[in-house]
Formats: structure tokens, sequence, C-alpha cells
């Protein structure tokens, strides 16, 4: 009797809970200091991927991700802002085919930077359910940054985008950290 009276029990509380519910509140903290083990398997791929660069004939003029200003300039949601386009960017480049030797090495950072990109989501959508940024307006910096990217986009090549997203990688990295130490980066 006290068996099923359990089983019931339980079965009403795993009901109360929903197991899909999206997540409240922003976990960007493992993001302040990375795993040696992250970093050592970007920085593989980074340099596989530049040894295969210098073999090619590319001619990019893109520098999406030169700016004269620092991510600690920025507001949070600012940062916040900037680091999601730009990991929208990573995995996007990331996620596209490449050389069978070049895809094994790209796996691992792929996770990880697909798994930040939604960990900044839920942030942004943590502020603005918060009140904190309410419809957030990005500053003129970003915005201007925001059009360059979109601008890239849709006029490089892929192999230049690719480029421009692996050479900056680390940037993007120092990036992350930043929006994760919110307040406390400088």
């Amino acid at each position: 009797m006290l068996l099923l009276l359990l089983l019931a029990l339980g079965a009403s509380l795993a009901g109360a809970f929903p197991h899909d519910a999206p997540r409240t509140g922003c976990g960007l903290s493992k993001y302040r200091f990375l795993l040696p083990s992250e970093l050592k398997a970007m920085q593989k791929m980074k340099e596989q991927f530049e040894e295969t660069m210098l073999l090619s004939d590319r001619k990019c003029n893109t520098r999406v991700f030169h700016r004269k200003w620092s991510t600690a300039e920025l507001s949070v949601p600012d940062r916040m802002l900037l680091v999601e386009a730009e990991l929208e960017l990573m995995t996007a480049v990331l996620g596209r085919p490449a050389a069978p030797d070049l895809a094994e090495t790209r796996l691992r950072p792929l996770a990880f930077l697909a798994q930040a990109r939604e960990d900044l989501r839920g942030c942004v959508l943590a502020l603005q359910s918060a009140g904190e940024a309410p419809a957030h307006q990005p500053s003129g910096r970003l915005r201007h940054w925001l059009h360059k990217l979109q601008t890239a986009k849709q006029t490089e090549t892929a192999s230049c985008l690719e480029a421009s997203a692996m050479l900056h990688l680390f940037q993007v990295l120092n990036d992350l950290k930043c929006a994760a130490l919110r307040e406390h980066c400088t």
C-alpha cells in the first residue's frame, strides 16, 4: 500500500514540473575561466585551419571583428548581444562542411560554442523578462558593428567569413569571458 502511495505521489509531482520548461536565469559563470582542455581544442582547430589557409589563395577584404572599442566599454546587455552575434557567426561558420580532418577537429569547439550561444540566448531572455533590459536597444557602437556584421554576411564569401571567424576565435572567447563577468569586466 505504501509503495502504491509513493508511486502515485511521484507521478503527480513529476507532472507538476514540466521537463521542457525554458530556463529562467543566466548561467554564464562557467565561461569566466575556460577549461584548459577547451582552450587546447580551440587552439588545435585554429592552428590546423591556419595551416590549410596558407595553402589557399583567399583574397578577403572584410574586417568583421575589427573594432575601435573594447567589449568592456559596452553595457552588460550590449555585451551579451555582441557575443551572441559573434557566436552565431562562429557556429554557422564551423557548422559548414569541411575537409574530413578539419571536420573532426571542429566537433568539440563547435559543441562548446553552440552551448555558449544557447546559454547567452537564455541570459538575454532572462534580462528582458527581469525588466533589466526590456526591449534593449543596442548602443550606437554596437548597432554599427551589428550592421557591419550583417553586411559582411551578405557580401563576403563563405571562405572569407570562415577565415575571419577562425583568426578571431580567441577574441570571441575573451568577449564571452567579459559577458560572463558582467559588471566586473574591465
